[in-house]
């Protein structure tokens, strides 16, 4: 087979995940200390079990009383949507937060002092991607597999989605060829549910949505035998009651899917003087306006920093073109132009706010940016500075 040739797979989870129910408390609780001070330090990990959730990790910022950082878990589970037996907003569910101070040794390197600018708050290799086989200039399985679920969830709040549940996951596989994506040939949706409603039923609301979500035109080969849903059976005892969740365990869910490599650090929870999340929202900024200046068809950024230190240790770009000469000349631009210390990308992109809960599911890219200040790395605002 020509190696341009190929069938790919990409995967979401819903917010109702249990990993993803803890990357959004985790996000709350960056979003609440930010909004008490926008230079706050944060680094929240979040576990969710059967009724219980705790949160652990450090904080440099404003004190916030136990109680209320509780109620505010407690209302992130009941927009998540969750009232069940094994999870629920209510106090049926019991809630701990092991939050303490930044090390000293951690904050000594973070901080600017005489001379010397703010330093990253960790080492690290980061990476941004774009393609333009989207309108939102990402990778056509990830994109499709987040919109399935952000369209049921929607529905399912609204109301109009009776008897599904908050946990679901999606995969959709798409046969590429001369390196563009052509079709769907399987997809593939497992959705928590209630007792009352059984296979069929749960197929017949669940399947329209794959028609919502993806264009008629990538659609016209599917077979019914190739959409799989709930394919193991009955799927009613789900989320934080059925597996043990965790922040930060559904990184490649919150970049690319797979179509680009993801540095390792994840993101939610931590505040924007980690590069973990910052410059990979920058890496992501810049290479969009690459391929949003008509420049390439794809292109890949890579950042790397070490703990203490404000510059990048290395920028390199690499597009779809094997043209090296194209690839230095943009990665001179980058450093000519841009600020990447991490106070640079935070005033660039405007980070520190609270902004980050909204990140928390359907992913950290593709998104549409806000009027306040949410997904401001999404903006196609420096394609002058590409173009050539």
């Amino acid at each position: 087979m020509n190696k341009n040739n190929y069938l790919f797979t990409s995967e979401s989870v819903s917010e109702g995940h249990p990993d993803k129910v803890c990357d959004r408390i985790s996000d709350m609780v960056v979003d609440s200390f930010l909004s008490k001070d926008p230079f706050s330090r944060v680094a929240c990990e979040t576990l969710t079990t059967t009724n219980k959730v705790v949160l652990a990790g450090e904080i440099r910022a404003p004190e916030i009383k136990k109680e209320e950082l509780i109620q505010k878990v407690r209302n992130c589970i009941k927009d998540i949507g969750y009232d069940q037996d094994g999870f629920s907003w209510k106090e049926t569910t019991n809630i701990e937060s092991h939050l303490h101070s930044q090390s000293s040794d951690i904050a000594m390197g973070v901080d600017s002092k005489d001379n010397k600018d703010e330093g990253a708050g960790d080492q690290g290799i980061m990476f941004g991607y774009a393609c333009n086989e989207t309108e939102e200039l990402m990778p056509a399985p990830i994109h499709y597999s987040h919109k399935i679920l952000r369209l049921m969830a929607e529905d399912r709040k609204k109301g109009s989605l009776i008897g599904i549940e908050p946990d679901s996951k999606s995969q959709v596989t798409m046969k590429y060829e001369n390196g563009i994506p052509t079709k769907v040939t399987s997809v593939v949706i497992s959705t928590q549910h209630s007792k009352d409603l059984n296979q069929e039923q749960v197929r017949g609301l669940i399947y329209p949505y794959i028609k919502k979500s993806i264009p008629e035109k990538l659609l016209k080969e599917l077979k019914d035998k190739e959409v799989y849903i709930n394919p193991t059976g009955q799927f009613i005892i789900g989320g934080p009651d059925g597996d043990t969740g965790l922040t930060g365990r559904k990184i490649i869910v919150d970049t690319y899917g797979g179509a680009a490599p993801h540095g390792g650090g994840a993101f939610s929870g931590k505040d924007p003087t980690k590069v973990d999340r910052s410059a990979a929202y920058v890496a992501r900024y810049l290479a969009k306006n690459v391929v949003a200046a008509g420049v390439s068809n794809k292109c890949l950024i890579q950042l790397a920093y070490a703990i203490g230190v404000s510059k990048p240790l290395s920028i390199y770009v690499k597009l779809e073109e094997k043209d090296e000469e194209k690839n230095e000349d943009l990665k001179i631009k980058i450093e000519k132009n841009f600020d990447l210390s991490p106070r640079g990308i935070r005033e660039l992109l405007g980070l520190n706010k609270s902004i980050y809960e909204a990140t928390s599911a359907y992913g950290h890219f593709g998104r549409n940016p806000t009027n306040k200040g949410e997904f401001s790395w999404e903006k196609t605002d420096k394609t002058s500075i590409f173009k050539m």
